[in-house]
């Protein structure tokens, strides 16, 4: 791989790289819109791009709006997935979720499949149903262990919520509301519907940077050993199930074709944010609040081609 020839000869090509790749790509926030059924997320300024490498190693590659704070928003279901697979097990999990592909967009209410099951973990109706199977004898309690192990596996003491944004989508999350009281009737959602919704409302709404993306991946990449400390955090399997999850799933029905085109396990979020994973070797982390039609940042995938691209990438 180029990226093997960069890293141990030259780092500061690969840091020209990045720079490159993130002005290259920069102009296609034009192209892209500001999610708007959240309404604070229209106050961002679409113009923002933003990229960060982390490797392994613990070496950082970054450039543009590397440091903005934004909402991770859907990147979130990777998080809160691993931790309901440590508290209940795989087959518990997957019993009320399925792992298929939806062809369907994050919220579509047709994304419940004929067993009476969310299509995966990456949408909406699954990552809802996932984030009532975490333990907690209280509400507090339960997000208070989602923000203390976002912050575990990010590496980062700086994460907080967003208090403007977690209200905002509380107030308009008809759709999620749709989906996750069909869900109770179903006997998916565990618990109260409206303690759900709030608690996903909540993790959807905690503030990252690129760059902590970025540190996440590079645990991920790392087969969930903490690259500095040597601990390990997740366990190996759990980190390649949730690795394919997001090969086939983490960017909606627009993840075949980025298979094609990167070929790198991703996920997106409507904040702006996507992490991309290269196995063995670095997490990416990219910002761009400017979407698609599918909801993905119309920059970062830019940029993750352009990069998967130049440095031959892909791990399919």
């Amino acid at each position: 791989m180029l990226y093997n020839s960069l890293i141990s000869k030259n780092k500061e090509q690969l840091q020209q790289k990045v720079e490159e790749v993130v002005e290259n790509n920069r102009h296609y926030a034009k192209l892209g819109n500001l999610a708007s059924y959240i309404p604070v997320l229209t106050e961002a300024d679409p113009t923002q791009v933003g990229l960060s490498i982390w490797t392994i190693k613990g070496e950082s590659f970054n450039a543009g709006a590397y440091q903005t704070r934004f909402t991770i928003q859907s990147i979130s279901k990777i998080i809160t997935l691993i931790l309901a697979l440590l508290d209940n097990g795989r087959d518990a999990v997957f019993k009320k979720v399925g792992m298929e592909p939806s062809g369907k967009s994050y919220n579509a209410i047709e994304s419940i499949n004929c067993c009476n099951k969310p299509f995966n973990p990456m949408i909406n109706a699954g990552a809802i149903a996932v984030t009532s199977m975490i333990k907690g004898d209280s509400p507090q309690i339960k997000f208070a262990r989602i923000m203390n192990f976002f912050k575990k596996i990010t590496k980062s003491d700086n994460l907080e919520l967003d208090e403007r944004v977690y209200l905002s989508e509380k107030r308009t999350g008809i759709r999620n509301r749709t989906l996750a009281y069909y869900m109770k009737e179903k006997n998916i959602i565990e618990g109260e519907v409206e303690a759900a919704l709030d608690l996903y409302f909540r993790q959807c709404s905690i503030l990252v940077t690129a760059k902590e993306l970025a540190s996440l991946g590079a645990i991920l990449a790392n087969d969930g050993v903490d690259y500095e400390t040597k601990e390990q955090i997740v366990p190996a399997a759990i980190v390649k199930l949730v690795r394919a999850l997001m090969v086939t799933c983490g960017l909606y029905n627009e993840s075949g074709e980025f298979a094609v085109k990167v070929g790198l396990p991703a996920k997106s979020g409507v904040g702006g944010g996507m992490l991309a994973i290269v196995p063995g070797k670095f997490g990416i982390g990219t910002f761009g609040p400017a979407l698609d039609a599918n909801g993905n940042s119309i920059t970062g995938l830019k940029i993750l081609e352009n990069l998967a691209q130049a440095l031959d990438l892909s791990i399919l």
